[in-house]
């Protein structure tokens, strides 16, 4: 696979789970400002509103509490091999919403590579969810990506009451297919999302299904031990999680996968890692507010 195609996957933000299916990385759309970067000057693109499709009953009893706020944005340096710094990345909560009958949090990444890498292969790549504020799974979701000019889209409309989701690619043509889901099926975005409200503790495990650009993966997350990881916001306790993550024929996908999230009351992502051919790419959170 081309060194820039793995660039790309890394930029995403989408954790550890996005970087398991990379034999799959294709385009796509969400119901929101998900597109190429605003030129200079320009004005904000107008907030999307919640898309028109009939909508489920709300999931009873109460929202799910969660360690974020709306406005929440949190900065990443993204290095590649430890050495060379690839890019940024940003991890926004926009806002929470009405969607689909519900309320739901609205999610946005984005990652970019250096000046310098910028001008070896041009990249740009944004991903966006609506993720239930009552279940923190998601409703919808969407990657765009820009590539030396060339825009791909994918969008993946899920429908947990009935286990079933669309999953739509566009570039030149459009390619639209259904699928069956085990249960209740979390998007990259999603389940960086839900990790952060895990209850930790050295040894404990949580086991869900993930939906990536029409594939199906079961991922295990590990609990392994509270480590101090350095961050631009200063040396912080974290609990290191490992994902173990196996495709629909059950083999195992990705290596050498970890997320480190803070032991504090915002449950951060600190630090999130990937071993791929070309070396190993960590994201480090830089700054939050």
């Amino acid at each position: 696979m081309p060194i820039h195609r793995l660039v790309l996957i890394t930029l995403a933000l989408m954790g550890p789970l996005t970087l398991a299916s990379t034999a799959q990385r294709l385009p796509s759309r969400l119901g929101g400002p998900v597109g190429p970067p605003p030129k200079p000057g320009a004005p904000a693109p107008a907030r999307p509103g919640t898309p028109a499709a009939p909508a489920p009953a709300r999931p009873t009893g109460p929202e799910k509490v969660v360690p974020f706020r709306p406005g929440e944005t949190l900065a990443y340096d993204v290095s590649w091999s430890d050495y060379l710094t690839a890019g940024s990345a940003t991890l926004t909560v926009r806002d929470k919403r009405p969607s689909f009958g519900s309320t739901a949090w609205y999610l946005t990444a984005e990652g970019r590579p250096t000046t310098l890498l910028s001008k070896l292969y041009a990249v740009y790549y944004k991903a966006d969810s609506l993720v239930d504020a009552y279940t923190l799974f998601p409703q919808r979701g969407s990657v765009f990506s820009q590539e030396n000019g060339r825009q791909r889209m994918k969008e993946t409309r899920f429908d947990q009451p009935k286990r079933t989701a669309t999953f739509q690619m566009r570039t030149s043509t459009t390619m639209q297919q259904d699928q069956a889901l085990p249960g209740p099926t979390h998007d990259g975005l999603s389940a960086l999302t839900a990790m952060r409200t895990l209850a930790f503790a050295p040894g404990a495990s949580s086991s869900f299904a993930v939906s990536d650009s029409g594939y199906l993966y079961r991922v295990t997350l590990n609990v392994v031990a509270k480590e101090t990881i350095k961050t631009g916001v200063g040396s912080i306790a974290a609990w290191k999680v490992v994902p173990a993550i196996r495709d629909g024929k059950g083999q195992t996908v990705g290596r050498g996968l970890a997320v480190w999230i803070s032991d504090d009351a915002r449950r951060l992502p600190l630090r999130i890692q990937a071993q791929l051919p070309v070396g190993s790419f960590v994201l480090t959170l830089r700054e939050a507010r």
